[in-house]
């Protein structure tokens, strides 16, 4: 049998994208620890950005799958804790630099929420593991959960965002405050 040690199952992670920003979990500072056991069993300890994520089970389903990948592994058990809560202050410096940059990007105009009617834009790809990618115009892929695909249709510029906060906080069942928190990351506004 291998012996698997956390440096393997880190490196891996790293392959596991931030649902919100087009950074690694592991450099976003999601990961809080990685322990191995004799028989390579794996416990990741780790944290979302944000309690109300949208995308918490399948976050957790793709940090089992990439930790899955490292031969040997056995079982994988993940752990969502929230304290500490997540800060940026836990970003390594690369990605730190890399969310600075985002920024300054071609920041596009404040978005009126009240009138603005959102069309998805970009491709949904569904991979051979079966998770679902939306990548957008500049071919950046994020991973998604259904309930975000059906979000990602609802924007046909028919609907407003306020509309679109209304039908997402209904099929969630999360509450409309944290909806929109959530809607005001995924437009950027």
């Amino acid at each position: 049998m291998n012996t698997v040690n956390p440096e393997q199952i880190r490196n891996s992670l790293k392959q596991c994208m931030d649902p919100e920003v087009p950074i690694n979990i592991v450099d976003m500072g999601l990961i809080y620890g990685i322990d191995v056991s004799a028989n390579n069993d794996v416990n990741i300890k780790m944290t979302m950005t944000t309690q109300g994520c949208p995308l918490h089970e399948t976050l957790v389903s793709d940090v089992t799958r990439y930790a899955k990948k490292v031969p040997g592994v056995n079982k994988v058990q993940v752990n969502i804790v929230w304290d500490p809560p997540w800060s940026i202050d836990k970003m390594s410096d690369e990605a730190r630099s890399m969310l600075k940059n985002m920024g300054t990007r071609n920041t596009p105009a404040p978005i009126d929420y009240e009138t603005a009617m959102p069309q998805g834009v970009g491709s949904l790809i569904k991979q051979d593991d079966g998770s679902l990618v939306i990548a957008n115009e500049h071919n950046q892929g994020f991973m998604v959960n259904q309930a975000i695909v059906n979000f990602w249709k609802s924007c046909n510029g028919k609907r407003k965002i306020t509309d679109l906060v209304d039908i997402f906080a209904q099929q969630t069942g999360l509450q409309r405050t944290q909806v929109e928190k959530e809607v005001t990351l995924f437009f950027g506004m």
